[in-house]
């Protein structure tokens, strides 16, 4: 895996495409995008709808600063096991969201999200297993 995908590669690929998310989750914040996409087509209220979407928000800005100190974008005093927990974190929701996502109720949901948070799972998979 190490030759097929570099570390490099592997973190701009995960900062690029956890900054979209960001974006994605801004838009169905805002009601730009509908909500009914996301989180399995379950969120019934408003009040559910902002809570997830901020943690959600929160959680891939995390995700983007760890990987950026991993990359030695963002210089930043984090120990490194630390990163490597985080890391490893980042594998295990991923794999979850990805069977998350290929139970939706949208087949919006299923077609376009199953396969970027698959990306996702291999991408931070490169990046843990680095030592």
């Amino acid at each position: 895996m190490k030759n097929l995908l570099t570390q490099r590669a592997a973190s701009l690929g995960l900062i690029a495409i956890l900054t979209s998310v960001i974006l994605f989750h801004v838009l169905v914040l805002v009601g730009i995008i509908p909500q009914d996409i996301v989180w399995g087509g379950r969120l019934r209220t408003r009040e559910e709808l902002v809570e997830f979407e901020l943690v959600s928000i929160v959680i891939n800005f995390i995700m983007v600063l760890f990987v950026s100190v991993r990359a030695g974008i963002i210089n930043l005093s984090i120990k490194p096991i630390l990163i490597r927990v985080v890391l490893w974190l980042m594998v295990v929701l991923f794999i979850l969201n990805t069977l998350g996502n290929l139970l939706s109720q949208n087949d919006m949901e299923r077609i376009i999200f199953t396969p970027i948070t698959l990306l996702l799972f291999v991408l931070s998979l490169r990046l843990a297993i680095e030592h």
